[in-house]
């Protein structure tokens, strides 16, 4: 075996799994290491595979599954080049085909006749292992599921430039690491500094799954078509009524364009501070970000938006193409204003300059939706639609005056409130 010739996938040094298994099979027959020692080390690394494949939720082979996930997680100048563009020129394909002939002695090494020398009972079971849907954690099922396809192709690859091939066809459709396998993300700080973490489970909805709403939808489909397609686009606020689609709609397009890119950062008012830090973490990707903010609004006392707008534009440092801010908020123009304002306004000899300081942070968002609450009859159509959605059969009469008392008691007409109504229905059923 030759782990340690690797010069573009070199493992990082907490990936000990594999080495511990490339020293087994280059030393299992040696007599001068004793034999119990080697049939514990099997049966450990039997463990850290079982564990693995538990915690992933892979099926299958899972030696495979593993090299595999090494492969598609490693984050080096090949396979960031590649991501979502696709096969690149230069010297670098020799250096990766290099490696790749090292993990297809890996892929194609006979771990059973190990096993057998060593004694070590029952090995098969990471070689064909039944795994179930609640055991993964990591990754959503449509991405273990390639991986798991992709493992496949690699193992029963012709030749390594096939392998290469395939590895890199990966790369192009989901690209690699927590950005390419994951499509949302938030930001965690720590004494280490700042972190994007991925977001394991997200709402899978679509836009068309919003009833309604179709000048906003479009309005904030066109802007982000124009962005994954590398084109102009506008930093977007979603604004208006509460309960009626704005956040679900930022989560719509998440899944919508993550096949073409398009990746989604959640962060906090209070995490405006960590914003260069996260943008210097993905400006040079070839994804297209867009950082979330959720309910976005500023008290009086609050000035976190003065920071905000000099990162949204005004800052010396140009905000990288690759990167849009969206913000839902049920304030148009996010700074509070209170009518006391206007009585100090009077002792202040530039009013205007201080009216101007509190809205100029709406006016960088360049595109503004608005969502407003539906009226009855919208309301009582998305009940409708919902109901025929989840097949409740209650007679439309009935079921029309029960979503009026639902709403006279929880909250008004909104989306929301027809969807707390289906969900309650659904309940009782």
């Amino acid at each position: 075996m030759r782990e340690e010739q690797l010069i573009v996938y070199k493992p990082a040094e907490e990936e000990t799994l594999l080495s511990d298994m490339v020293w087994l099979m280059e030393n299992y027959k040696d007599e001068y290491y004793n034999k119990e020692d080697k049939e514990a080390l099997a049966y450990e690394c039997m463990h850290r595979l079982l564990e693995f494949g538990g915690s992933h939720g892979f099926c299958g082979n899972l030696w495979h599954c593993y090299l595999t996930n090494l492969l598609v997680n490693h984050e080096n100048s090949y396979s960031r080049s590649c991501e979502i563009r696709g096969a690149v020129e230069g010297t670098i394909n020799r250096a990766v085909l290099h490696d790749i002939k090292i993990f297809r002695e890996f892929f194609e090494y006979d771990l059973l006749s190990m096993a057998e020398w060593l004694g070590v009972e029952d090995f098969e079971l990471i070689l064909s292992y039944v795994s179930s849907e609640q055991e993964s954690k990591v990754y959503n099922a449509r991405i273990r599921e390639r991986i798991e396809g992709l493992a496949r192709r690699l193992s029963e690859a012709a030749a390594p430039e096939d392998m290469k091939s395939a590895l890199t066809e990966f790369y192009r459709e989901y690209g690699v690491g927590k950005f390419g396998l994951h499509k949302a993300f938030r930001v965690e700080r720590d004494e280490n500094g700042v972190h994007i973490v991925p977001i394991l489970k997200i709402a899978h909805v679509r836009l068309q799954d919003l009833v309604g709403y179709e000048i906003p939808k479009k309005k904030l489909t066109d802007n982000t078509r124009a962005f994954v397609e590398g084109k102009k686009a506008n930093n977007c606020l979603l604004y208006g009524d509460a309960g009626t689609g704005k956040s679900t709609s930022i989560k719509a397009i998440a899944n919508e364009y993550y096949d073409r890119g398009l990746r989604i950062i959640e962060i906090y008012k209070h995490q405006f501070q960590d914003l260069n830090d996260v943008i210097a973490q993905i400006k040079n990707r070839n994804y297209k970000f867009i950082i979330y903010m959720d309910d976005l609004s500023f008290e009086e006392f609050e000035i976190e938006y003065k920071y905000l707008k000099a990162v949204i534009e005004g800052g010396l440092e140009k905000k990288p193409d690759n990167v849009l801010i969206y913000a839902t908020s049920n304030r148009r123009h996010l700074v509070r204003e209170k009518f006391s304002d206007k009585e100090e306004r009077r002792d202040d000899l530039h009013a205007s300059d201080t009216v101007q300081e509190k809205l100029s942070l709406v006016s960088r968002f360049g595109v503004t939706i608005f969502f407003c609450a539906p009226d009855k009859k919208e309301f009582q159509q998305i009940v409708r639609v919902l109901a025929e959605r989840y097949h409740i059969t209650m007679p439309e009469e009935e079921l029309l005056l029960e979503a009026n008392k639902w709403e006279l008691a929880h909250g008004g007409l909104s989306g929301r409130t027809a969807q707390q109504f289906i969900d309650y229905l659904l309940g009782k059923m």
